[in-house]
């Protein structure tokens, strides 16, 4: 079984919201061993749909649409499926009462006529009420092939995925399971890297691919298994990367993690570590990062982001002669910072940023793109530049907090302190 995505919505298409749904879907989907084979991106008009609805039917055994539903009654997305399937548009009963029910329970039962329309449904559809919200889910099954139209708001659509979709279609299909292993490499450039395990790579049973994923210096090389036999499958991958240990094991930082916050939450879970924060160019993005994992709070202690140099002085310690003398962006003030930081949350390990994002520099005219940013575990410290001058300002951000956990990853690993 193949499947193809439909994202339905001029918004997206404008670049005013970015299209979680697809990623989130494909990733469920691939879980229960359904690939997506191509994801549409489609303005909100009736012909667009009914032309992406045909382009995806001829390539995939399931459609899954999102977004284009809503209240009024010129909806399009439900004229141009009622077109599609040559089937029409009724008042169901049921979602009428579901709509009921919600409203009452949501005050807001002087707006159920208002929304009346989204219990008009197609006739042909089978229905998954949607209990965070007012559109309900509707899938048809004909000529083999099923077609499934969800509502596009995020935190509506999730629930309909995982509670009521690939349940659903587990229970109906005898599906192959897609198993994944993530391998973290550092400090090996993809080509190299590539050449080093060629050999490896070509003696790959024909059941597992592999895919290689640059990120900063890190590749994350992802090998992903399918069959009919869990167990089998994830035997295969520990042999898999067993042999591949001898070619590439002292690069490797994590041999089954996926984000770099993850490896380091086993690390400083297993270790007994703590950690504080002290960012300035990247406002936040390392603290994003780290309490993005669940259970974070046990190693996670706090953080500050003194954005003004003054700051950096007052709540720091950073020494205003070290600022004078060096630039706010330098590896002392890094370094003070880290110092100062470990000092005022008590914590092991200490990570500082501190640098210029851009368009415009500082007031000590420091160059656009500079970062320094300082790593500090105990006694030891490591403290490296970069120059980022082509990345804009959400891209610093990320980029430089990726590189600064794989560095403490490593620390950790290379246990230096």
């Amino acid at each position: 079984m193949k499947a193809a995505l439909i994202s339905i919505g001029d918004e997206i298409l404008s670049g005013n919201t970015v299209d979680t749904n697809s990623n989130f879907i494909a990733n469920h989907l691939k879980n229960i061993g359904i690939p997506v084979v191509q994801i549409f991106t489609i303005s909100d008009t009736i012909e667009t749909i009914i032309n992406a609805l045909k382009s995806a039917h001829e390539i995939a055994d399931l459609v899954i649409t999102t977004g284009g539903l809503g209240p009024t009654k010129d909806d399009k997305t439900k004229i141009a499926f009622a077109r599609f399937f040559n089937d029409e548009l009724q008042l169901d009963d049921d979602t009428f009462d579901h709509l009921r029910k919600l409203f009452i329970k949501r005050n807001r039962e002087h707006l159920l006529e208002i929304n009346r329309n989204q219990a008009v449904v197609l006739s042909k559809a089978h229905i998954f009420q949607n209990e965070h919200g007012s559109a309900p889910c509707q899938m048809i099954e004909e000529n083999g092939k099923i077609t499934i139209c969800l509502p596009g708001v995020p935190y509506e659509v999730k629930p309909l995925i995982k509670d009521k979709i690939i349940p659903f279609l587990k229970d109906k299909f005898a599906l192959d399971h897609i198993v994944s292993r993530m391998i973290s490499v550092v400090n090996f450039p993809e080509s190299l890297l590539a050449l080093t395990i060629e050999e490896w790579e070509l003696a790959l049973p024909e059941n597992i691919s592999l895919s290689y994923l640059p990120i900063g210096n890190r590749v994350k090389l992802r090998l992903t298994a399918v069959g009919s036999d869990l167990a089998a499958l994830e035997k295969q991958l520990d042999d898999e990367a067993e042999k591949v240990k001898p070619l590439i094991g002292d690069r490797v930082i994590s041999w089954n993690g996926n984000e770099i916050q993850e490896i380091l939450k086993e690390l400083l879970t297993q270790k007994k570590l703590s950690l504080s924060l002290a960012e300035s160019c990247t406002g936040g993005e390392l603290a994003r990062l780290i309490t993005s994992v669940s259970g974070s709070s046990a190693y996670f202690v706090g953080g500050i982001i003194p954005y003004d140099y003054q700051k950096k002085i007052e709540i720091l310690g950073v020494s205003a002669t070290t600022i004078s003398e060096n630039s706010v962006v330098s590896a002392e003030v890094a370094e003070e910072m880290t110092l100062g930081c470990q000092n005022l949350f008590k914590t092991d390990i200490a990570l500082s940023t501190t640098g210029v994002s851009g368009p415009n520099s500082d007031e000590f005219n420091s160059e656009v793109g500079t970062v320094f940013y300082s790593v500090r575990v105990k006694n030891f410290e490591r403290t490296t530049r970069l120059f980022l001058p082509h990345l804009e300002r959400n891209d610093f951000a990320n980029f430089v907090s990726q590189r600064v956990l794989q560095d403490l990853v490593e620390v950790i690993l290379q246990e230096k302190f």
